[in-house]
């Protein structure tokens, strides 16, 4: 039965881990059009033109020299695609803006030509000249430059994993970043109108469970399963294209280099929300992180949870408390806290009192950017019991999480270890050492929106 509950576990842990391991590639499979990117969307949404532009994209190359990383180094395989050009002009066809012209073969073209100018010229003469013009070729009003300047491997790994007698799962990731620049140059006086720089991660995934054990005497049981997800490059690059593709659109209707055949109303909130977007993708950190401050300046606090004494008595019990607080924010990152706390401290057959404390601490938050952080604090403090008697004053430390549910309410889970100045906490004084208690609990946090920058 325990061996049939432990199989039974690793299957649960694994099959409801990720869809993928449903959807086992156990055939061949007939060819698909390309996939499409969250990008392609947005382009397919822009506002229509008055106007298409005519653009020339010569080459959008790889510009980083990298072969792609393997764990006995490196091959001749390069890191990222080689056709970067056929997708930056796709995605300016897909956008409705552009009409992009040949210009990557262009030598291919005019040969072509120059083979029907003379095949006509041969086959056609004496006839009237003026069908035999081939119509002329289009000129280009602004070209597009740049290419794939950085790709980034490694850039965040890390994993989980577990074992227990032959028993264990684990997950690992690694996240690598490619970064694209694109710039509008116009072909009349050869400025720079437009530059834009974009990043897209690419993520890798890794999944595996386990099993090796005796379920009877020389009967070895071994399981071995899992699977393994990789974010394809190509289509971190299409999205990273398109992405800068739509960004050059909108800088133009900004910049008023181009008009757009929209309603101004419908125009002014579109470049609001582009607006927006950039402010917040400009604030952000390497580690998906922003510099946004999220918590304002004046906060209160309401936990509940437990506490387990440590004093002169034997087996203790644990025993219920509630905290209301207040806090105050000198910088993101560190805040002073003071709060008021009613608990019960308690040993089996032998000890059940109530108790009261007023803290005083300095907390420190580790990511003070994120909606999910961890925190650290320290502090002094004193108790004294419903008779406002056995007062001692005392020292607490302790660490937590909280995680931004809203701009303005987070949830909180901490634990606390309490070093009284006194032996007489238990009302039993025994030996050298002062009796201390460790407080558990669990709540939420209200920030006071007092500048409204949420």
């Amino acid at each position: 039965m325990k061996n049939f509950f432990i199989i039974t576990l690793l299957l649960a842990f694994l099959l409801s881990s990720c869809s993928a391991y449903f959807n086992q590639p156990l055939g061949i499979q007939k060819a698909v059009y390309g996939a499409n990117t969250p990008a392609t969307t947005s382009l397919a949404k822009l506002p229509k033109p008055k106007e298409q532009v005519v653009v020339g994209v010569y080459k959008f190359k790889d510009q980083t020299g990298q072969y792609k990383p393997t764990e006995q180094g490196s091959t001749f395989s390069t890191a990222v695609t080689q056709g970067a050009t056929s997708i930056l002009i796709k995605a300016l066809g897909d956008s409705k803006w552009f009409v992009p012209i040949e210009r990557e073969n262009l030598g291919n073209l005019l040969n072509e030509r120059n083979i029907i100018r003379s095949t006509r010229q041969e086959y056609l003469a004496g006839t009237d000249t003026k069908d035999s013009q081939l119509t002329p070729l289009l000129f280009a009003g602004v070209l597009l430059e740049g290419g794939i300047v950085s790709y980034d491997s490694n850039i965040i790994t890390g994993g989980f994993g577990a074992r227990y007698f032959g028993t264990g799962a684990s997950a690992r990731y690694r996240q690598d970043r490619i970064s694209i620049y694109l710039r509008l140059v116009s072909t009349s006086n050869g400025k720079i109108l437009n530059t834009v720089y974009v990043s897209k991660t690419i993520l890798s995934q890794s999944v595996d469970a386990n099993l090796f054990k005796y379920v009877n005497f020389k009967r070895l049981l071994e399981v071995e399963t899992g699977f393994t997800r990789n974010e394809p490059v190509q289509l971190a690059v299409t999205e990273a294209i398109e992405k800068a593709v739509e960004g050059l659109i909108v800088d133009g209707i900004r910049d008023k280099i181009w008009e757009v055949d929209a309603p101004s109303s419908e125009v002014t909130a579109f470049l609001d929300s582009y607006t927006k977007e950039k402010e917040e993708a400009e604030l952000g950190l390497l580690y998906k992180s922003d510099q946004m401050e999220r918590r304002d300046k004046l906060g209160v606090e309401f936990d509940a949870g437990g506490t387990y004494m440590a004093g002169d008595y034997p087996n203790p019990i644990a025993k219920p408390m509630i905290r209301g607080g207040v806090k105050y924010f000198f910088a993101p990152n560190l805040d002073i806290s003071g709060s008021a706390s009613v608990f019960r401290l308690a040993n089996k057959n032998k000890l059940d009192v109530g108790y009261s404390s007023l803290d005083l601490n300095l907390e420190f938050l580790i990511f003070p950017y994120n909606v999910f952080t961890p925190y650290i604090f320290a502090g002094a403090g004193a108790n004294f019991n419903s008779a406002f008697k056995n007062f001692s004053g005392k020292t607490q430390f302790g660490a937590g999480l909280e995680y931004l549910v809203t701009s303005n309410l987070g949830l909180r889970l901490y634990g606390e270890y309490n070093l009284n100045f006194s032996d007489n906490i238990d009302y039993v004084v025994s030996g050298v050492r002062d009796d201390y208690y460790w407080r558990f609990g669990f709540g939420i946090s209200y920030y006071f929106n007092l500048k409204g920058k949420h």
